[in-house]
């Protein structure tokens, strides 16, 4: 048994009519020679008359070697290894769906293949006793590692080669699938020029936080009056930009009771730490400007007497 290398799935080879994800390796006058890449790399091959639908004019500019493809299975010669291919029967629907699946599998895979080379265990054994067994039970073994962070009832019925096994698994994935906050951000600018002023600009941006819970908050920093940054970190993207655009309701309803101003710089999105590091960047720039303004005030005796010109 090889330590890294294995199937994706319990099968040998892939049911006639499954749409499989393939490397192509080389093109020849009957057509492209490909690996099946969830069925560890064995050869298949996709006829010239299935590859497209159309008069093929160039074959290169439907077929690249090196490229990854989504083809449906057409026979399954199991004695001789033969896997004859189609690529004009694939629909982009099934080219989706394909790509998910395999993408799924690929992180399964590289889950099971650093237990593997860690703790030194053939990867097959490990498929066996966990990858397939959690296919059949929960439809996609990653589907039952994700859930396995917050549920060990996961683990119920596999049969682990030993502990070492077990714990590096389950501390593999916590590293890998638990669920990284994003963070939201919009910028606004909040004016009062009326009686209230700095005061009602203030109050209207309390309103901003008076919705925060633990587990969803929103943060106001100052860049520099009028310019102001609403920040909320949580699991899921669009919760966090539901929450802002509400604070940002709740500002305007707020500084335009008392006769200001609320205009939206920058709607909510999802930010980088690129856009972090911008943004820091420019209220360090806006504090120093402000620092020399503030020592330019100092002036002496001499210049406070010069009289205004007209």
């Amino acid at each position: 048994m090889s330590l890294t290398n294995c199937r994706f799935y319990e099968e040998k080879y892939p049911e006639i009519d499954s749409f499989v994800m393939v490397n192509v390796k080389q093109i020849a006058e009957m057509g492209a020679y490909v690996k099946l890449l969830e069925y560890d790399n064995i050869d298949g091959m996709i006829l010239l008359s299935e590859l497209s639908r159309r008069r093929i004019r160039s074959i290169q500019k439907l077929i690249r070697v090196g490229r990854n493809e989504v083809v449906v299975v057409l026979r399954v010669d199991k004695e001789k290894g033969y896997i004859d291919l189609s690529k004009r029967r694939v629909s982009p629907e099934d080219i989706v769906k394909c790509e998910e699946r395999y993408n799924k599998s690929k992180m399964v895979h590289s889950i099971m293949r650093h237990v593997a080379e860690k703790t030194q265990h053939p990867i097959e054994d490990l498929y066996e006793r966990i990858g397939w067994p959690l296919n059949k039970k929960y439809g996609h073994a990653v589907d039952a590692f994700k859930l396995s962070i917050t549920n060990s009832e996961v683990w119920q019925d596999i049969s682990f080669p030993n502990d070492v096994v077990a714990d590096e698994l389950k501390s593999y994935i916590g590293k890998r699938l638990t669920p990284q906050p994003t963070k939201v951000r919009a910028d606004v600018e909040v004016t009062c020029f009326g009686y209230e002023g700095i005061d009602a600009v203030k109050t209207a941006l309390r309103t901003a936080e008076a919705r925060n819970t633990p587990d969803n908050q929103v943060k106001v920093k100052l860049v520099s009056p009028p310019l102001y940054v609403l920040t909320s970190t949580c699991l899921e993207k669009n919760v966090g930009i539901q929450t802002l655009e509400a604070a940002i309701v709740d500002i305007r309803k707020d500084i335009e009771s008392a006769g200001g101003n609320c205009i939206v710089k920058m709607e909510p999105k999802a930010v980088t730490e690129n856009d972090d590091a911008e943004l820091q960047a420019l209220m360090e720039k806006r504090e120093r400007e402000n620092a020399e303004v503030s020592g330019d005030e100092s002036m002496s005796e001499s210049d406070d007497a010069v009289p205004e010109t007209m």
